[in-house]
């Protein structure tokens, strides 16, 4: 089997790999927004469950939560498709991470920007609404691009339950061909071509962000 033809089989793979990416920005985004903002604003007893809620899905291992969820799950009646599986655990893994660059963009947010909204007779919802998180998303943004392309590489991990992803189709190809190198290489490849341009978006972000605030500071 010649190289390309390798590559093409493995991209044939490439349609279920994006269907996951977008279902899991279904689950981490939301879940981000909300819990990283929680965090940030409950204090006392009420923050304990909303960490403890985050550090389960950052903790906790994909491969282990996959196969519970999969696995595990059809003993409480419970019954989710393989796409399901993959994207609320990637998603919710990715969230976890999230809400920390969220949490941290709202503590690096300058005391007087809440004093003025205050003074401006805006209500806290509003402040934050309006004022606090538009600053806190942009701080983030070079994180959030780092987050979205470990979730990425992350889909690697779906074949485990079968769905004939990019890393599927080359296992397929590994065990016809009986020569795992070339498939496997190709899949390196294949998500390198894929994971690079994302990458050096990022980088051009941190440093447009860098710039931004060295304009601001001045």
């Amino acid at each position: 089997m010649h190289f390309t033809d390798i590559l093409v089989a493995i991209w044939g793979g490439f349609g279920v790999t994006v269907t996951v990416v977008a279902l899991a920005l279904l689950y981490a985004i939301p879940f981000a927004l909300v819990f990283g903002t929680l965090q940030h604003e409950l204090k006392d007893w009420r923050r304990a469950p909303v960490t403890a809620f985050i550090e389960f899905w950052r903790s906790s291992p994909i491969v282990v939560l996959l196969f519970v969820f999969y696995y595990a799950l059809p003993m409480f009646r419970i019954e989710l498709s393989a796409l399901s599986v993959g994207s609320l655990v990637l998603g919710m893994n990715m969230g976890g991470y999230g809400t920390q660059a969220v949490r941290a963009g709202l503590q690096a947010v300058d005391r007087g920007q809440k004093e003025a909204a205050i003074a401006l007779g805006l209500s806290p919802l509003q402040d934050l609404m309006l004022v606090q998180l538009p600053q806190a998303l942009r701080a983030g943004i070079p994180t959030y691009v780092n987050l979205f392309i470990q979730l990425v590489k992350g889909t690697a991990l779906v074949s485990l339950l079968s769905l004939a992803d990019m890393t599927y189709r080359a296992k397929e190809i590994a065990q016809v061909t009986f020569a795992p190198a070339p498939a496997y290489m190709g899949l390196l490849l294949s998500y390198f071509v894929i994971c690079y341009p994302l990458t050096v978006l990022g980088r051009s972000l941190e440093r447009r962000h860098g710039a931004s605030n060295a304009k601001r500071n001045v």
